[in-house]
């Protein structure tokens, strides 16, 4: 009986850990702009977008990676100013050390002055990063 309890119980806590993992994945948190991470154009091998860049680290692998890169050139040609660049993370471990790029796709999303200004673990959905680029430039964004 005892042990019927302690299944019961893991079972219990290993699906609370499941959801919370699932609600957080893909969520775009924006942070604030002092004092944080910025990056130049040379060190993501690419210039910055005049407005935004939505910057993602993806991996050979990963599925979600080719989604996401699909969806955040769309935005990026929709956006006026908007700049999508990709880094191979295998191939820039250094960067992602830097970063704590913990999981792929990663996408970070950079002012024009390359300041990490919002973050995304896992697949964001389209209507998140517009928004998240509207609040991260100050503007409304309205993808044309």
């Amino acid at each position: 009986m005892t042990g019927l309890v302690v299944c019961v119980g893991v079972l219990v806590l290993a699906s609370i850990f499941g959801a919370v993992q699932a609600a957080r994945s893909g969520r775009l948190r924006l942070r604030p702009m002092d004092g944080v991470v910025r990056l130049s154009a040379a060190e993501i091998g690419a210039e910055l977008g005049e407005r935004v860049t939505l910057l993602q680290f993806s991996t050979a692998v990963c599925r979600p990676c080719r989604a996401t890169r699909r969806m955040l050139a769309e935005v990026a040609v929709a956006v006026p100013g908007a700049a999508h660049v990709e880094i191979d993370a295998e191939a820039r471990l250094e960067l992602v050390r830097r970063l704590e790029i913990l999981r792929t796709p990663t996408v970070l999303i950079l002012d024009p002055a390359g300041r990490v200004v919002g973050r995304a673990s896992g697949q964001p959905r389209r209507a998140d990063v517009i928004a998240a680029i509207g609040k991260a430039t100050g503007a409304s964004v309205a993808p044309s």
